[in-house]
């Protein structure tokens, strides 16, 4: 993971700083992402520890639950409880308090519950594969970034033949035999069957590029919702529950999260030196989180923190919003897409790109993206760097959904000194 981050980093970057001319060269010697005999620098380990534009499945951050997790039981245990690709069977069932009218429910009673084999069989002609940024809801980094595959999850529910009173799905994973444990998300029942806005499927996921999901990445089955926080994408699936209840009814509802909130677009900087030279240029590096409002700009503003003039963009506007921001440059998709997928290739039939391999556009709506400025230098002083986005149609960050929980936006401050 760390080598191909920063190997397809920096052919990015250097790409970039290659169009500035002399400039550019002299920040291409000052920058350690790009000089070769500065790998041990701060910012060079920072980048080295986060992933490239896709995650391999061992590199991916782990928020998961249980006691014990259970992608940690031993193989045994796994067997037994359903949590392998040969024992693994799914239930799709009616909500006995809000019941919804079906005439083919699929059991386990009834031995007509799913199995992994049946599933991979659809997979043969329903499958589908699109690349998303898992994150979690109050936390301001990605996870991973995968191609995620598999069969809408709609396909499945038309399996168990639902007449009416059906307006909510709501599924939940194996929690260890423990109902305290018990994780569930939901979803109206209207996005499962459609998918509005040219989103991709909600999906029952068996594979993160191209690979079989792994128990750590909540194989053998997971869902995996395009638009959504992690918390929507539920591990180790064992229960697909349609209901007539008229709400979301989520357990990540319980602790204050707002549980129907879609990915938000936001930006974050990569590391630097805290100490720079006086009047050296600047080179800057970052990711930018494409959110379901797309993504058109970053920029850039740095504040001098011992100027009242710099001060007064803190006050006479929210979220900085007069302050002199100045636009930074979206680098172009990688030559290489990393993750261990074939040749650094896009697979076919992956929406959103093509025949070739090329997104159809960039940056691509629910994944990221990195960017690049380069800043002619700052006399001697104290600042903070701050960046934002601008989303496709024209607002800042963190609006227009500027609530913690309901996804994290917050403007990122990164102090340096100018000596």
């Amino acid at each position: 993971m760390n080598s191909d981050f920063l190997a397809t980093h920096a052919i990015l970057a250097r790409r970039y700083f290659f169009k500035l001319g002399a400039a550019g060269m002299l920040a291409m010697r000052n920058h350690p992402l790009l000089a070769d005999d500065t790998r041990d620098d701060p910012l060079a380990t920072a980048i080295a520890s986060l992933e490239s534009w896709l995650t391999r499945q061992e590199d991916f951050q782990d928020v998961s639950r249980g006691n014990p997790k259970p992608h940690q039981l031993p193989e045994s245990k796994k067997q037994e409880v359903g949590l392998t690709r040969d024992t693994w069977r799914l239930e799709v069932i009616s909500d006995e308090q809000h019941p919804a009218r079906m005439r083919s429910p699929l059991t386990k009673t009834d031995d007509t519950a799913l199995d992994f084999d049946a599933l991979i069989e659809l997979g043969k002609t329903h499958a589908v594969r699109f690349a998303k940024v898992m994150t979690c809801l109050n936390i301001g980094c990605p996870l991973g970034t995968g191609i995620w595959e598999g069969v809408p999850l709609r396909d499945v529910l038309w399996m168990t033949q639902p007449v009416q009173d059906l307006r909510r799905v709501f599924y939940y994973g194996y929690h260890n035999d423990d109902e305290s444990q018990m994780f569930r998300s939901s979803l109206p029942v209207g996005r499962v069957l459609e998918d509005p806005f040219d989103l991709p499927p909600v999906i029952l996921c068996y594979k993160l590029n191209g690979d079989w999901l792994s128990s750590e990445r909540g194989g053998p089955v997971r869902i995996v919702v395009p638009e959504a926080y992690g918390f929507k994408s539920i591990k180790w699936l064992s229960h697909v529950v349609l209901s007539n209840i008229p709400h979301a009814n989520d357990t990540y509802g319980e602790k204050n999260n707002d549980v129907d909130s879609p990915l938000k677009t936001f930006c974050d900087l990569f590391p630097i030196a805290n100490e720079l030279k006086a009047g050296a240029p600047i080179p800057l590096t970052g990711w930018a989180q494409v959110g379901i409002s797309g993504l058109t700009k970053v920029q850039v503003w740095i504040h001098n923190d011992d100027d009242p003039e710099d001060d007064r963009y803190s006050t006479d506007a929210p979220y900085f919003a007069k302050a002199p921001w100045r636009d930074a440059q979206i680098l172009d998709p990688p030559d290489d897409w990393g993750g261990g997928i074939p040749d650094g290739k896009i697979p076919g039939n992956t929406i959103g790109f093509d025949e070739n391999g090329d997104p159809g556009t960039w940056p691509m709506r629910l994944t990221k993206a990195h960017w690049a400025m380069l800043h002619p230098g700052l006399p001697a002083g104290k600042y903070t760097i701050r960046c934002r986005t601008i989303d496709a149609k024209d607002v800042a960050q963190p609006m227009p959904r500027p609530f913690r929980k309901s996804g994290h936006a917050a403007i990122q401050s990164y102090r340096i000194t100018i000596r």
